[in-house]
């Protein structure tokens, strides 16, 4: 199962990076499990005064809810010390999975490639620091002209550019 991080500030693409890519390697046969971080102290999944809702209040520790086209598992717990590696064991039987955000989880893990989703030219420049490896930038900025070594794609204009950038690395690290 390859990880891949989309990382970048608020309001800068990585949904839509995320979305694109997501959709771009499912049309080419891939499974493909997404990670969602969500930052707000107080979001929840679940929606008061629903049955799981209840049952998480009365003391459900997991809660499966089973529907007609998905089921859905809602864990209570405290996520502040969660490893990345718990995770990732949620995915398991995926090709790839989609990390977006979790930045301070996946910032150093060097087995872990990068999409730069960049704002500005100092984010690019700082994700390369910060961010190893960067598999590529996306994003507002582009990083063509830089003189980086890492490519860029622009998921609105050239999806499949990115989505390529992608299954080369899968198809690299699977053989």
């Amino acid at each position: 199962m390859q990880v891949i991080a989309v990382v970048g500030t608020k309001k800068s693409g990585k949904t839509t990076t995320t979305e694109t890519l997501i959709k771009e390697l499912t049309e080419r046969g891939y499974k493909v499990a997404a990670v969602k971080h969500i930052p707000e102290p107080d979001f929840t999944i679940d929606t008061a005064g629903k049955d799981t809702w209840k049952f998480a209040k009365a003391g459900a520790k997991i809660i499966i809810s089973v529907a007609a086209k998905e089921i859905a598992t809602i864990e209570k717990v405290t996520t502040k010390s969660i490893s990345l590696e718990t995770l990732l064991e949620k995915c398991r039987g995926n090709d790839v999975v989609l990390i977006e955000g979790l930045k301070k989880l996946t910032a150093l893990k060097k087995n872990i490639p990068k999409i730069v989703v960049a704002k500005s030219m100092k984010e690019a420049v700082s994700a390369l620091e910060t961010f190893k490896p960067v598999l590529a930038f996306s994003g507002p900025c582009s990083t063509e002209n830089l003189g980086f070594e890492v490519p860029y794609a622009d998921v609105l204009k050239n999806p499949q550019k990115l989505a390529d950038i992608v299954e080369k690395t899968i198809l690299k690290n699977r053989c």
